[in-house]
């Protein structure tokens, strides 16, 4: 493994992987509501996406990349409409006085809807491409092997974050009350409806405005 090329990985994968907005919402609730399993494979599933991306962008396959960004407005409504869903349903929750253990299915959907809502934003296809270029790595100058280090950094990089965040949030969890949880599923509820209407509007809104 090309060692640097992975150190470099691991600190973009981190860096794309740390601002909070959606994602992070989603890891933040399920781990105070669900435990730690059901917010770290929330992350696992948008690390799983960050690394697909990486991928695409780090083997520089242009055709992949140009598809997804053509289909890019749609994806982002679909993204949008089930953020909206997401919201809605967490609004309507009403979490359970005890601790609770997230079922097998409950974990699968955990990383099944969150590696959803990532791939559903295909621009980071340009973040990581930006940042690739930005670094001098175009296609991890056109070696397979210093490719699939860098994606594998950035997949590690990624997962650490998810990691220390469901780690820090599943500490407290249990100090908290019944009605402080209600508060956060208003919270995040709210947060998560806010996004997916941004993201449906961003796209559909303009059309929608009349003319001058």
């Amino acid at each position: 493994m090309e060692l640097h090329f992975w150190l470099r990985g691991f600190v973009l994968g981190f860096s794309i992987a740390a601002p909070v907005g959606p994602i992070g919402m989603l890891c933040i609730r399920r781990t105070l509501i669900g435990g730690f399993w059901e917010g770290f494979l929330t992350g696992l599933g948008a690390a799983t996406a960050d690394a697909f991306y990486g991928s695409v962008a780090g083997f520089g396959l242009v055709f992949v990349s140009s598809l997804l960004l053509t289909i890019s407005p749609w994806l982002r409504v679909l993204g949008g409409a089930f953020l909206c869903y997401l919201g809605i349903r967490t609004l309507l929750t009403r979490p359970s006085a005890g601790e609770a253990k997230a079922p097998a299915r409950g974990l699968a959907g955990a990383y099944g809807s969150a590696l959803f809502l990532t791939l559903t934003n295909p621009i980071t296809i340009l973040a990581f491409t930006a940042m690739f270029a930005g670094l001098g790595l175009p296609s991890a100058a056109g070696s397979y092997r210093a490719a699939a280090s860098l994606v594998a950094g950035v997949f590690c990089g990624s997962i650490s974050w998810w990691l220390i965040l469901s780690s820090m949030i599943s500490l407290v969890r249990l100090r908290l009350t019944p009605a402080l949880l209600s508060w956060v599923n208003r919270l995040s509820g709210l947060v998560l409806l806010g996004f997916g209407i941004w993201a449906v509007w961003s796209q559909l809104g303009p059309a929608l405005l009349p003319g001058p």
